[in-house]
């Protein structure tokens, strides 16, 4: 069997010619954030872990989108590869192992958290004031009851 690193490193390698493809990295992070939403929920062992994985999701997500770019490639590369390594039925502990299974798991979103953590806190600043900035949303109530009666 291999080892994490060696698993790690081959899921590197997929997430720079996954990120070439919009539909597969859509999937691959529509997956990472449902498992990440369960693990908020604690139904996920890597709990603890679930907002921090949210918050890589969408930092890719924009990225991929060209809204967020202000973001080196190798964490790009890093931290898809994490979230390849999360979803990965099989890795270097296998996950139906109770508690165990995820040990890996945890570890190398730790370590990927900890290697990039200068450019995630920028990219939280950044969505942060974002939503602090944006306008609020005015509306105007409509009288149902001339919905139906003007041609």
């Amino acid at each position: 069997m291999k080892g994490t690193k060696q698993i790690f490193d081959s899921a590197k390698n997929k997430a720079s010619s996954l990120l070439k493809d919009p539909v597969k990295t859509k999937k691959l992070l529509d997956t990472a954030f449902s498992r990440s939403s369960s693990a908020k929920n604690s139904t996920f062992p890597l709990f603890g872990l679930g907002e921090k994985v949210q918050a890589l999701v969408r930092m890719i997500r924009l990225y991929v989108q060209k809204e967020y770019v202000d973001i080196p490639w190798q964490t790009i590369v890093a931290v898809t590869a994490a979230l390849i390594y999360l979803v990965a039925p099989f890795d270097a502990l296998a996950d139906f192992i109770p508690l165990l299974g995820f040990a890996d798991d945890a570890a190398i979103l730790s370590a990927v958290l900890a290697s990039i953590n200068q450019d995630l806190e920028r990219f939280l600043a950044w969505e942060k004031s974002k939503c602090e900035n944006a306008e609020p949303a005015i509306y105007e109530e409509i009288d149902t009851r001339e919905i139906g009666t003007q041609k």
